[in-house]
């Protein structure tokens, strides 16, 4: 288990980063905690789907399935507050996938599913990266 490293420059922690060679340096043992949870909320789903229909079981889809093994993961392994930082980083997405749920739901009543498909993609980046973009304004002024 490596220690957290400190920061190079505190003013961009928040800044979003992509580092496709994480997931290398990840141990094997984490990567299948999130595999299964991913696994048991999919299962959970088609369970639910099979007793109660598509719209409830959907519902279960829609939930971030390895959100809590990731969580719980990056507690251990960075501390509380990379942790927190995560919590915060899923909420503006949800906010982005509860846009793509409206849109998608409304037009693929009415138009190809390519289309409702691109432009609810559309949306859910919109709604996501402009929340990101109000709360680290917000978060600028405190």
């Amino acid at each position: 288990m490596n220690a957290p490293q400190p920061a190079q420059n505190a003013q961009n922690t928040d800044r979003v980063r992509l580092t496709p060679g994480a997931a290398r340096q990840m141990p094997r043992k984490d990567l299948l905690i999130r595999f299964a949870f991913g696994a048991g909320v999919s299962l959970l789903a088609a369970i639910v789907s099979t007793v109660f229909g598509p719209f409830p079981g959907g519902a279960f889809l829609a939930f971030p399935a390895i959100l809590l093994a990731s969580l719980t993961l990056v507690a251990k392994e960075e501390g509380l507050r990379s942790a927190r930082d995560d919590t915060r980083g899923a909420t503006l997405g949800t906010l982005g996938l509860l846009a793509f749920s409206l849109l998608a739901t409304t037009l693929l009543r009415s138009h190809s599913a390519w289309l409702a498909l691109t432009v609810a993609t559309a949306a859910w980046l919109a709604v996501s990266l402009a929340a990101y973009a109000l709360a680290r304004a917000a978060g600028k002024r405190q």
